[in-house]
Formats: C-alpha cells, sequence, structure tokens
C-alpha cells in the first residue's frame, strides 16, 4: 500500500472498531478504545496494525489517515446512545509535528461535533517525542477537560519522567509485561511497583489484553480499576449495553473471592505460627539466653529466617542470629548499624507514645538480600533497653 491512496479508497478499507472498557467494581462498560480495523484481500476484518507500522509510509500519510480514523470513530460516538467515554491513542511520535498547541486536530472535530470534551480520553502510545512538546499538547488537551492515559506502560519510552511530566488520569499496563509478570519473577515485582505508583498518584490502573480466568484474577490482585481483553470481548463495529458483562463479570469476582480467601487463610494461619515462634523467642531472651535450647524449635519450618537486637535508638547491639539447617548460625554485624529510620522501628516506638504497648509491627515485603526471599521484618519490645527484630518468609 503506498501513500499515494486517496482518502476515499482508504476509507473503504479502514475503519475504526471499539473495544470495551470494564469497571472492576461495577462490572459496567465505562468506555471503549478505539482500534484501527481494515479489510484484507478476502474480504475479513483484520488489524490495521501492519498498515501503521508499516516503513512505507510516510508519517505526514499515516497521519492524515489517523485524523480520518479519529473522525469516523467520534462521528460513530455521538451519533450512539452510549454515556462513557472515548479513549483515543495518539502516537507521540506524531506530536512533533504540531507546531499550533491552540488548534489540536482532535479538539477541532470535537468542537465541530459538539461532543462533550469531558467523555474523551487521550491515550498516549508509546514512542519517542519532545518532552516539552508533549507537555504542551497535554496541557492544552486538558485546559479543555480531555483526560490523558499512558498506553503500554512499562515498555519502550513510557518512562517514569512521562508520567512526572504530565501526570495521567490513567495508566494502562504494557500487555506483555502484564502476561509476563502473571509467571512472577521481576516482572511480577515491576508490576506491583506501577500498581503502588497508580495508587500514590490518584491515576487509574487499566490492564488490557486480558484473555484468560487467571489473567483476569491477576488484574484484580494488581488493583485494576479497568480491564479490556477477549476474555470479554474483541473490537467490535457497535456499541453494547453498559450491563452486558454484568453476569460473567459477577460469577469471576465470586472466583475471585473464593480463591483470595483460601489464600488469606493460609497467610494468617503462617503467620500466627510466625507469631508463636516469635513469642518463644521473646519469652527466652527475656530469660535465658540459649541458643541450644531454642534450636529445638522448628524456626525453619515456621517462615522464621533471623533475629537480632536493637537498643531504644536503634542501635544493633547483637549479631544477626540465622536459623538455617536445624541450628542458629551467629553473622557478625558492624556495630554502628541503625534502623531507627525503618518504618518498622520508629512505628513501634510511636504506638508506644499513644500507650499501645505490646504490638508486633510488621513491615511492608521486600526482597532479602541474602537469600533471594520475599521477606518482612518484625519488631516488638523486649524491655525497656532492647527491641527485637525478626525477618521473616513473606510469601505463603
Amino acid at each position: 500500500m503506498s501513500d499515494s491512496i486517496s482518502s476515499k479508497a482508504i476509507e473503504k478499507i479502514l475503519f475504526p472498531y471499539f473495544q470495551p472498557i470494564i469497571c472492576t467494581a461495577s462490572g459496567s462498560i465505562v468506555g471503549y478504545e478505539v482500534l484501527a480495523r481494515q479489510y484484507d484481500e478476502n474480504g475479513h476484518v483484520i488489524s490495521a496494525g501492519g498498515l501503521f507500522n508499516s516503513p512505507f509510509i510516510t508519517d505526514s500519510q499515516l497521519i492524515l489517515w489517523d485524523r480520518m480514523l479519529r473522525r469516523q470513530a467520534l462521528k460513530h460516538f455521538d451519533e450512539s446512545n452510549f454515556q462513557g467515554y472515548l479513549a483515543i491513542n495518539i502516537s507521540a511520535s506524531w506530536i512533533n509535528y504540531i507546531d499550533d498547541f491552540t488548534a489540536l486536530p482532535t479538539l477541532q472535530m470535537l468542537q465541530e461535533l459538539n461532543i462533550d470534551k469531558s467523555r474523551v480520553i487521550i491515550e498516549i502510545t508509546e514512542s519517542k517525542v519532545e518532552l516539552e512538546k508533549l507537555i504542551g499538547v497535554v496541557k492544552e488537551y486538558r485546559k479543555h477537560g480531555l483526560k490523558v492515559a499512558i498506553d503500554d506502560f512499562g515498555a519502550g519510552y513510557s518512562q517514569l519522567e512521562r508520567v512526572i511530566a504530565i501526570r495521567p488520569d490513567m495508566i494502562k499496563l504494557d500487555m506483555e509485561l502484564f502476561k509476563q509478570a502473571l509467571k512472577g519473577g521481576i516482572e511480577h515485582d515491576v508490576v506491583h511497583l506501577i500498581t503502588d505508583l497508580c495508587k500514590r498518584t490518584g491515576c487509574r490502573l487499566v490492564c488490557e489484553g486480558v484473555e484468560s480466568e487467571e489473567e483476569f484474577f491477576y488484574a484484580l490482585d494488581c488493583g485494576a480499576h479497568f480491564i479490556q481483553g477477549y476474555l470479554f470481548s474483541k473490537a467490535e463495529a457497535e456499541f453494547k449495553n453498559p450491563d452486558h458483562y454484568h453476569g460473567q463479570f459477577g460469577l469471576l469476582r465470586k472466583k475471585f473471592l473464593q480463591r483470595t480467601l483460601h489464600k488469606e487463610t493460609r497467610k494468617l494461619t503462617f503467620f500466627e505460627q510466625i507469631k508463636r515462634s516469635v513469642e518463644l523467642l521473646r519469652v527466652a531472651l527475656t530469660t535465658d539466653f540459649n541458643l541450644g535450647e531454642l534450636a529445638t524449635t522448628p524456626f525453619e519450618l515456621s517462615g522464621v529466617l533471623r533475629f537480632y537486637l536493637c537498643d531504644a535508638e536503634g542501635n544493633q547491639i547483637s549479631p544477626n542470629f540465622n536459623f538455617g539447617e536445624g541450628k542458629w548460625h551467629e553473622e557478625p554485624t558492624e556495630a554502628e548499624f541503625n534502623w531507627s529510620w525503618r518504618s518498622y522501628f520508629y512505628q513501634l516506638l510511636a504506638l508506644e507514645h499513644v500507650q499501645n504497648s505490646h504490638r508486633i509491627v510488621a513491615s511492608e515485603r521486600y526482597r532479602d538480600f541474602s537469600t533471594g526471599l520475599l521477606c518482612k521484618t518484625l519488631s516488638l519490645r523486649l524491655d525497656e533497653q532492647r527491641i527485637l527484630l525478626v525477618d521473616i518468609i513473606a510469601e505463603y
């Protein structure tokens, strides 16, 4: 396909389809993403991704076709009875071609069609772009009431500097990263970091490409606000009733709750076992510090990795005592180590200041440097001079 094809000719083979975006809290369709489709030589509807990624077509021609597609989508959206939002993809690299921020094509289309701009989301797809231009364009969109999303976050050019610069309303997780994260490993940790980022910045997290129940459950576990994917629907020509997936979504949520309850019950049982082991440590350390006797307790099975002691100012006053192969192993530490800046330490002191002592305070989960295991640190008061810190396994 060459860039000499006329607009009328391309309109016959290039057109918008719409994939539903479903709210995890309500199970309702709250929006649609516009996706480019075309007919193949046999008249079948296929993705137009190959066309827009072709190295043989100039950017200027692709931009014209994209704007034509955008207008078609907005016109269909305007003529429908759907009351949700429409998400439109715009390549970040094409923003480099914009000289006048006050004459953005999408804003002009919305004005001409008299569409409520607050119901349109611009998804900035991953591509290289001058950051200052991106900031300027986003500022103009927001001035007119549009919302902005970062698409394919976690891949390509969708970096943290883009989040810092434009403060998106939504982050769409990169589909490949999402699917890899389901298998565990560092991708899993990265996805949960993105989840935390969304919580802290007030972004809505969107998981797309959800094709199986397992991926659906993982999206809920990630805290996704919105979900889209073939598990519910491919992109189609027409909009559905917003409650079309209520039944399917409700059943899936029930399955998720049953699975999660089982998992949480095992976690609580495991933590109770750890608390009993920690109480044994506390009693032993306040009476007779005898590692030999302590070794008769199956700490390894309970999830306890090590313990150490600090004074009330956070200075470590004992070695690390690591448990393994049925024995306690002493690991010398440097006397100047201080843990007062760790949340599990100062939170314990804060509880004591409000007369809520004898509590166990737990840290956030972290990856232990020595073992590579996912861990937490527990802190509790032994006496006026000493605080006990215990590292435990947090993989249940």
